[in-house]
C-alpha cells in the first residue's frame, strides 16, 4: 500500500451539498453549484476557500454573490481550469431539472476580478456537444478542454469533444469504447485523456481504463481487476486526478457509488471511501493507506481537484452524497 495523509480543512453548512464542481486555482479552491434536496439547485454563488493556509483552523470561505452576467443555478455541471479561470459546461436546472441547452458555450469564472464570462463557439452553425448532466471535463492545461459522455434529456452518452479556447471551436472526436454512462470520470496526463467509471442505467463501470490518444483520435484500453485488491472495483460519481506522486505522473481515483440506490436521484446507493493511485509508467494499481486520526466517510456525487505545490501535489476532496442519504459539506486535504 502507499502512504497518505488526510487533513481536515473544515466543515460547514453554508457549503453543504451534493453534484457541485470544485476547482483549485492558486491556493484556492472554488466552489459552485450543487444540490443541497434533490432536483433542487443551490444559488448561483462561488464559494472561494483558501487552501494555502498554515494551520486547517486558517481556512476561510468567501462568497461572490451573482454578477450582472452570471449562470442560473445548476446541478451536475462539471468543471475544469485553464490559465488559472474556471470553465464550467452545462449541468441540469430550471423547474423540470432538464438538461440546460446554451449551444456549445462555457461559463467562465475569472477568480482575479470575481466574474463570469459566457464563451460562446464562434460560429454558432457549427456543431456542437448537447446539454447535459454528470459529464465529464479534463484540459490538456494549454488550449483545449475534452469533453465527454453524461446525461442528456433521455438516455446516455459516450462521445468525446475538444473545444479549443483560442479559436472557439468544437470539434467532434472518436466516440469512447461503451457502453454510454454518466458519472464518469476523465483527466489528461502524459498527452492522453484517460476515463474510468461511470454508470450505464443498470450497472456501476469497472475493470478498464481508456486512453484517448490525441494525436492518432484512437482510443486503448488497459484492463485491471476490480477485486479490491490488484485494482479499484467498480464505481461511479467517484473522480479520477492527474498528479505527480512521488516524482512518478500518477493518476488518483477515490470514493463513489457502488451500487445505485433503488430511489434513484432520491436516494444514496452504497459509497466507497477507498483511494487508489495508478502509475502510469508500470500500469500498476496501488491502494492507499492512509495515516493520522481520521480520514473523510464513503461518499459519491462529491467533488475533487489537485493543488499544485512547488514541493508535492495534494489533492483537494468537498462534500458530496454519504451513504446516509445526507449531503456533506466539508472540505478535506490529502497529502503523499
Amino acid at each position: 500500500m502507499a502512504r497518505a495523509v488526510w487533513t481536515n480543512l473544515l466543515s460547514d453548512d453554508s457549503i453543504r451539498r451534493s453534484s457541485q464542481t470544485l476547482s483549485a486555482v492558486a491556493g484556492n479552491a472554488y466552489l459552485y453549484g450543487g444540490e443541497l434536496r434533490p432536483r433542487e439547485p443551490v444559488d448561483s454563488a462561488v464559494y472561494r476557500i483558501t487552501l494555502d493556509n498554515k494551520q486547517p483552523s486558517d481556512t476561510k470561505i468567501s462568497t461572490t454573490t451573482s454578477t450582472s452576467e452570471s449562470p442560473q443555478p445548476r446541478v451536475g455541471s462539471a468543471s475544469t481550469t485553464i490559465d488559472g479561470k474556471v470553465y464550467i459546461f452545462s449541468g441540469r436546472g430550471g423547474t423540470a431539472m432538464a438538461p440546460i441547452e446554451e449551444a456549445g458555450s462555457f461559463w467562465v469564472f475569472d477568480p482575479s476580478t470575481s466574474t463570469w464570462l459566457q464563451v460562446k463557439p464562434a460560429d454558432p452553425q457549427s456543431p456542437y456537444p448537447a446539454g447535459r448532466s454528470y459529464h465529464a471535463l479534463a484540459s490538456n492545461g494549454k488550449d483545449t478542454i475534452f469533453l465527454h459522455a453524461g446525461c442528456p434529456e433521455k438516455g446516455r452518452l459516450c462521445d468525446l469533444w475538444a473545444f479549443d479556447i483560442s479559436t472557439r471551436q468544437w470539434r467532434e472526436l472518436a466516440p469512447a469504447p461503451g457502453p454510454e454512462r454518466g458519472g464518469t470520470s476523465v483527466a489528461y496526463a502524459e498527452g492522453k485523456l484517460f476515463r474510468m467509471n461511470g454508470f450505464d442505467g443498470k450497472t456501476e463501470q469497472g475493470g478498464a481504463l481508456d486512453v484517448y490518444d490525441p494525436e492518432n483520435n484512437t482510443w486503448s484500453t488497459i484492463t485491471y481487476s476490480t477485486d479490491g485488491v490488484s485494482g479499484p472495483g467498480a464505481r461511479s460519481v467517484s473522480c479520477l486526478l492527474s498528479l505527480k506522486i512521488a516524482g512518478k505522473p500518477s493518476l488518483v481515483t477515490m470514493f463513489g457509488e457502488r451500487d445505485p440506490s433503488s430511489l434513484g436521484h432520491q436516494g444514496a446507493g452504497k459509497m466507497l471511501s477507498d483511494v487508489w493511485i495508478f502509475d502510469i509508467k508500470t500500469g500498476k494499481w496501488t491502494e492507499v493507506q492512509a495515516d493520522g486520526e481520521n480520514a473523510p466517510e464513503g461518499r459519491g456525487w462529491f467533488d475533487a481537484d489537485v493543488i499544485t505545490n512547488a514541493s508535492e501535489d495534494s489533492i483537494v476532496v468537498h462534500g458530496g452524497l454519504a451513504e446516509s442519504n445526507n449531503r456533506l459539506g466539508d472540505v478535506w486535504r490529502l497529502d503523499f
